[in-house]
């Protein structure tokens, strides 16, 4: 049976200050946000009734609309109390949370400086964000024919809705061949990250991760390398070239949705899921939940 579209499901969402009916969570046709994505975003997951680094995803939503020229009309403390609220207002206990905030419809053309910034959020239940069973033993990416801009031509550290829309090409290309995802290289031909999850890779008990200087620096990433340098482990920050991948052992993603998923091929190149890949993994399912 298929699910229902998300505009269909049950609930509240929390929108600029009020809880609506779910299907009564609306936006005109002519709002600016859909035309020209004027809108920024946040992924975030609830574990046991706790929204995961719920203050780093409302202190980056307010940056990441910041760079797009136009600001929340709501704190980050008050936006961090909607998120609570709407996830309670859902009985939710292990959910996904997407706030989202985007200019309206006052003005139609590329200047907006009249239209009004609206703010919603919606939580919802959502598993793994991978096939749990292909997860286990390491997905499969493909390399994506879009790469990342260059920062000079997009603001790169904003959680933009525009910003996504070739990723949303790498993945469906990549889901046609059979793969679950896909790498995406930078305007420099060096590897950047997945369509929507940072990548790291392990080389003699070393881990080696792209710098994210032309792509979000995620907040799981950041989490994932605390949680490394806890144990010990050493992890470089650094420029990959897409031959390097011949000679890693492991590889893994990281993300709010994809949380730390092991890969095991990115294209022509093949990883074993070992024991630092599932160790960090089993460390941050221990994170999320303390």
């Amino acid at each position: 049976m298929a699910s229902p579209s998300f505009d269909q499901l049950d609930g509240v969402i929390w929108y600029n200050g009020e809880f609506v009916e779910w299907a009564d969570a609306q936006v005109h046709v002519l709002t600016h946000g859909l035309h020209y994505a004027s809108s920024v975003f946040e992924g975030e997951r609830a574990y046991g009734g706790k929204i995961f680094e719920l203050n780093a995803h409302s202190e980056r939503l307010h940056a990441s609309a910041k760079y797009l020229g136009f600001e929340i009309p709501w704190s980050v403390e008050e936006i961090n109390q909607a998120c609570r609220d709407t996830l309670a207002r859902q009985e939710l206990i292990d959910a996904y949370i997407r706030p989202v905030a985007w200019r309206g419809s006052e003005m139609m053309g590329v200047s907006a400086q009249k239209n009004r910034i609206n703010l919603a959020i919606a939580a919802w239940e959502w598993p793994s964000y991978f096939d749990p069973e292909e997860r286990k033993k390491g997905i499969r990416l493909d390399i994506s024919e879009w790469r990342r801009p260059d920062p000079a031509t997009i603001p790169c550290k904003s959680k933009a809705a525009g910003l996504y829309m070739i990723c949303t090409l790498s993945k469906h290309a990549a889901e046609d061949k059979g793969y679950a995802d896909a790498l995406m290289y930078d305007y420099r031909g060096l590897v950047a990250e997945a369509t929507g999850a940072n990548v790291f890779f392990i080389r003699d008990g070393v881990i080696h991760t792209p710098t994210p200087d032309c792509f979000l620096d995620g907040i799981t990433r950041q989490t994932v390398i605390k949680l490394a340098k806890k144990r010990q482990m050493k992890v470089i920050e650094r420029a990959i070239q897409p031959e390097e991948m011949e000679n890693f052992e492991e590889c893994f993603l990281t993300g709010s949705a994809a949380e730390v998923t092991p890969v095991s091929e990115i294209g022509p190149y093949s990883f074993t899921p070992g024991s630092i890949s599932l160790t960090l993994m089993e460390d941050y399912d221990k994170e999320v939940r303390a």
